[in-house]
């Protein structure tokens, strides 16, 4: 059953397109369009936006209409989508655009660092060595093919450096390989009593991601 929907609006433009694509669907009817979190990006979150049944909906998702779309958004999202905007963009060739007030918190845009040390933040003497170290040394040579590497939280116990790349380098398949050849290098070079520098990228959401979903 559907109800005025709160969390997630339509502008025309968008919800027409929606309409038109879902009318060229086999089956179009019984379908709601989805939209999920399925993990973070940058400084936002990555979404997935497909057609299913409305039937199929999990159990505790939020269903709603915007006009004539219905709209299924699973429950664990809707918190991080409420008071959204799908829109269309013209630009590039046109498509939608979804424009979310809400950003990911640190824990979720860091899943593999352990939220106490995540909690310590990088203001250390260790940390902030590791930083001029990516600054001064790694990010000038990465930079090349717009990558870039940046510390995001050090265990001063352990000795253990988190290391989060961008831009060219996320989801590259050298990514590796500029890890352990470069940036670690670089950084033992500088703190020789680093134990370990672990990379935390979530390397499937890059431009050229070389992990795939097994699902």
């Amino acid at each position: 059953m559907t109800t005025s929907f709160d969390v997630l609006t339509l502008t025309d433009e968008a919800r027409n397109v929606v309409l038109d694509a879902m009318a060229g669907e086999a089956a179009s009817e019984g379908l709601g369009l989805y939209i999920e979190v399925t993990g973070t990006q940058g400084n936002g979150y990555a979404y997935d936006l497909y057609f299913s049944d409305i039937s199929d909906a999990p159990e505790g998702a939020a269903i709603g209409r915007d006009g004539d779309v219905t709209i299924v958004i699973p429950e664990a999202s809707v918190h991080r989508l409420r008071g959204s905007r799908l829109e269309f963009a013209a630009d590039g060739g046109g498509g939608l655009v979804l424009v979310n007030p809400n950003h990911p918190t640190p824990e979720e845009s860091n899943p593999g660092v352990p939220a106490e040390i995540l909690a310590l933040g990088i203001e250390s003497a260790l940390a902030q060595l590791a930083v001029s170290v990516l600054d001064e040394q790694v990010n000038p040579s990465i930079a090349s093919h717009g990558g870039r590497a940046d510390l995001v939280a050090m265990d001063d116990v352990s000795k253990v450096a988190y290391i989060k790349m961008s831009g060219g380098c996320q989801g590259c398949a050298m990514s590796r390989m500029t890890l352990s050849q470069g940036i670690e290098t670089a950084l033992r070079g500088a703190i020789p009593e680093l134990t370990d520098v672990r990379d935390v990228t979530d390397h499937a959401s890059g431009v050229n991601p070389f992990y795939a979903d097994a699902n």
